[in-house]
């Protein structure tokens, strides 16, 4: 289920990420800069940095998830019956060794 947007996505995804690490340079290349007012300025960046990253993170995990949970419904779905055994053995086998406590 592919759309057109997947590669502008994928793009701004990856020019998002180029951003924030030219940002975490800057904030590293500024950190002997004094002044209040620069401190508090480089600590608003430093917290909106690491929740952008954060939020890109969390959304490649959930990326990631769904593409697992669709592969398991599909792989359960071909070899039903393998399944049903495989879950079947497992039942005997926590019987088994749940009997013998």
């Amino acid at each position: 289920m592919r759309n057109g947007l997947d590669s502008p996505l994928k793009n701004l995804r990856k020019d998002l990420h180029n951003v924030a690490r030219d940002a975490e340079a800057l904030l590293s290349a500024t950190a002997d800069v004094g002044g209040d007012r620069v401190q508090e300025v480089r600590a608003r960046a430093e917290r909106s940095l690491r929740e952008a990253m954060d939020h890109l993170d969390g959304a490649r995990l959930q990326r990631r998830m769904r593409k697992a949970a669709r592969r398991t419904d599909s792989y359960i779905r071909d070899h039903s019956w393998g399944a049903i055994g495989a879950a079947a053995g497992i039942g005997l086998l926590i019987g088994l060794l749940a009997r013998n406590r």
